[in-house]
């Protein structure tokens, strides 16, 4: 029989890449890590793992196996804590995973809503962004995921950014649609433009964001006849201001991201055609009706509505 706790911890190896490193993971012992893993081969009936000297790699059953992993522990947890909560054993617990910009805006109201109205409910937040962060969520390492997506982007880049079909499996929340709007430095010469077309910035320099709005930007660009020359990139939206502020370029930033950003030396724009990011909540089915999930993802909606 193949036992949770063994799943978690070939989950653990194959992330890591050797047992020492599983055990320093999951806080036990290297040898509690080699039985188990003995353990899991023996009721697979086959070999998931291929030890050649330091190196460890996963066989074809094991990389099976770790595929159905996420699954099934997301799964587990969701009954646990469903059970638990019909039981009135706890309010349950919610490991929340956001990009950047909705971390400083909707996570913020959304968790403070969730303490007052759910005191006994345990809500953890990191930060990744999509498609990482869907890939945690599908790994069991998060109960709700906040990711975005461009409608607009062709299906190749979207699929390449982990994005599109990919989500048709998860429960998705719809949260907003965030505009997209262009920032030029207080010096430049539409500055006082109040809206500008993307096309009239082709000769700038520009400052990217995350590879997939660096995707979505070359693909906008590409569709109004230039090919933008990118000569910073950066994940971090406070930087992007910054640098456009010092009047190193210029650049395309979701209305989401500057509500937190001091936008000091830079001048935001509308930009024609209009862009927009689809903002949205995923979460597996299981998962779905757990009620601190239920209630956490409520708690989004209204945050993005304000």
């Amino acid at each position: 029989m193949i036992e949770a706790r063994h799943l978690r911890v070939l989950r653990a190896v194959a992330a890591t890449g050797s047992f020492s490193a599983a055990a320093r993971e999951l806080g036990c012992t290297q040898p509690a890590v080699s039985q188990q893993m003995k353990a899991l081969e023996g009721a697979a009936c086959t070999p998931l793992l291929i030890r050649s000297g330091r190196e460890m790699r996963l066989t074809e059953a094991g990389r099976a196996l770790v595929r159905h992993a996420g699954g099934i522990l997301a799964g587990l947890t969701a009954a646990e804590e469903e059970v638990a909560a019909i039981a009135g054993l706890r309010s349950g617990r919610v490991r929340l995973v956001s990009f950047p910009s909705g971390s400083s805006t909707l996570v913020p109201m959304a968790l403070a809503e969730m303490r007052a109205a759910h005191p006994g409910t345990r809500v953890s937040l990191v930060e990744a962004e999509p498609p990482g962060s869907v890939e945690m969520l599908r790994s069991g390492d998060c109960e709700i995921a906040l990711a975005f997506r461009y409608p607009q982007v062709s299906a190749e880049t979207e699929a390449a950014a982990g994005g599109g079909g990919e989500w048709d499996d998860l429960v998705l929340r719809p949260l907003l649609s965030d505009r997209l709007v262009g920032v030029v430095p207080e010096g430049h010469k539409l500055a006082g433009a109040g809206a500008v077309g993307i096309a009239e910035l082709a000769g700038e320099p520009w400052i990217a964001g995350c590879p997939r709005c660096r995707g979505h930007l070359v693909e906008v660009c590409e569709s109004e006849g230039f090919t933008p020359r990118i000569d910073f990139a950066t994940d971090d939206y406070p930087t992007v201001v910054g640098l456009v502020g010092a009047g190193l370029g210029v650049a395309v930033l979701p209305e989401l991201a500057l509500e937190s950003v001091r936008t000091k030396g830079a001048v935001t724009l509308e930009v024609e055609p209009a862009v927009r990011r689809e903002v949205v909540a995923l979460t597996l089915p299981d998962l779905a009706r757990v009620p601190a999930v239920a209630a956490t993802l409520d708690r989004l909606e209204r945050a993005a509505r304000r």
